[in-house]
Order: structure tokens, then sequence, then C-alpha cells
């Protein structure tokens, strides 16, 4: 994720706020109820694929034939229409099939599965018995992660993570990342009874964060842009301040909803 030029102390006010104000709208829609969540997720899916549109230099035809086509396994998704469920892969796929055959631009179409995948896995994990709970658990332990990077690699410094990629990120960064989600995930074990895999797996996925962070970043090197977007001041775009939770939620999902099939198999 990306800052602006502007002095570290305005820079650092610009972002808390900006950062708070998306956990709250994030939050209320959490808790607003699950036709709420949907529509939140799924209007910031449409901004994700405009914003993927750009990076890949796609035309404004091209990149609004891509947001039809996620629009439809994201109206499915909808809990009026057939909701989260396997099937919707499927959809995702077949959205990415169809981007590639009418624009030809292969990147443009792995933008569907980049940005339907994570939106199934949230909403799958909204659906499940603690679903509130457990979605908060999978969007705060990325919060987490970016905050104590953040911190950590502004007051330790030291080596690079991967310079040519993303000259800002420390090794302190990561680490600093890695405790934060880590505390997060005990703090959330004795607040709220967060199962222990859940709970192990929190560094894990600090570290998948930071590899979503860090993936985004090549992306924006490849073609020469400082943000994918300019809708959130102090972040860039949508992509840069959901870059990280991209491929953590789809393993989240996995966590959270797998034991539910696995138990039975086992005879547990």
């Amino acid at each position: 994720m990306s800052g602006r030029d502007v002095p570290k102390s305005r820079e650092l006010a610009i972002r808390t706020a900006a950062g708070v104000t998306m956990i709250a709208a994030a939050a209320l829609a959490l808790w607003a109820g699950d036709l709420v969540f949907w529509l939140f997720c799924s209007v910031l899916g449409l901004v994700m694929m405009y914003e993927w549109g750009g990076l890949d230099r796609a035309t404004p035809r091209a990149i609004r034939l891509a947001q039809l086509a996620v629009g439809v396994p994201l109206a499915i998704l909808s809990p009026l229409a057939a909701g989260p469920g396997f099937f919707a892969l499927g959809l995702i796929a077949g959205a990415a099939f169809f981007i590639v055959i009418v624009t030809r631009r292969p990147q443009l179409a792995f933008g569907a599965v980049y940005v339907g995948l994570p939106i199934l896995a949230l909403l799958l994990i909204r659906e499940e018995p603690r679903g509130i709970e457990f979605t908060f658990w999978t969007l705060a332990v990325v919060w987490a992660a970016d905050t104590g990077a953040y911190f950590s690699g502004r007051t330790f410094g030291g080596p690079k993570l991967m310079p040519r990629v993303s000259p800002n990120k420390t090794w302190a960064g990561l680490g600093g990342g890695i405790v934060a989600a880590g505390l997060f995930g005990v703090a959330m074990h004795y607040g709220t009874g967060l199962p222990l895999r859940m709970v192990l797996a929190s560094p894990a996925l600090a570290v998948l964060a930071q590899a979503g962070d860090l993936y985004e970043s090549w992306l924006k090197r490849r073609v020469g842009a400082k943000d994918s977007g300019t809708l959130i001041p102090g972040h860039g775009g949508v992509l840069d301040r959901l870059d990280g939770l991209v491929p953590v939620a789809p393993v989240a999902a996995l966590l959270v909803v797998a034991p539910r099939f696995l138990y039975p198999l086992l005879g547990a």
C-alpha cells in the first residue's frame, strides 16, 4: 500500500482517519446483516475490477465488460438469489472465461478470480453459525498485520524485504505484522473463544497478507503506477487497501468451513 508525497505526520493522520472510516464501514456492514454485507462486498468488488482493469491498461470498454461479467456471480451470491456456495466457483470461472474470450486479455480475465474468490470466501464465512465473529477475525487479522507492519517498519527500519518490488517494506515490518496478528488471534481466543486452529493460523495469515501486498506492488511497478486508484485518501485505491485480504480470505474460509465437512468423515 502506498503513501502520498506529504509530510509524515500529515500522512499518518490521513491514513489513520481513512483507515478508521473503512474499518467502521466494514464493521457496520458486517453487523447489519447478510444482505447489507453482500451489497457492501459487491460494490467493493466492482470497484476492484475497475482498478484491476486500469492496472492492466485495458480500454474503458473492456473494463466495463469485465465489470458486467463479474457482476453475474456477485449477483448470484446475494442472499436473495442462490447465496454463497461452491456453485459460485463455476460462475467466477465462467466470468473469467467470458472476459478472456471477448477481450483477449488474460490478465484482465484473471481479475475476475482475484476479485470474486475473496468475496465468495467472506460471504461463506459470514453464513456460518459464528459467522460475524469469524468474518471479523478474517478482516481484523489483516488490519492487525498491516498496522503492525507499518509501525514496526517505520520504527525499526532495517533491511528491505523486496526492494525491487516495494522499496518501503522491511523485514522488521514483516515481523511486526506477524507479531501483531498473532497477538490479535490470542486476544480473540481469550475474549470470544476463537478456535485454536484459527489462533495458530493468525501469524501465517499475516505472511500471506504481506505476500498479497507485494503481489499488488509488483503489478503497479510493472505498469509504472504508484497506486491502483485515488478513491481512499492516504491509501490510494480499493485494491491498495484490500490486497492483503485477497489471499487471506480463501484460506480463512477453508479454516472456518472445512471442519464442518471433515468431522463427519472422521467420525467426530
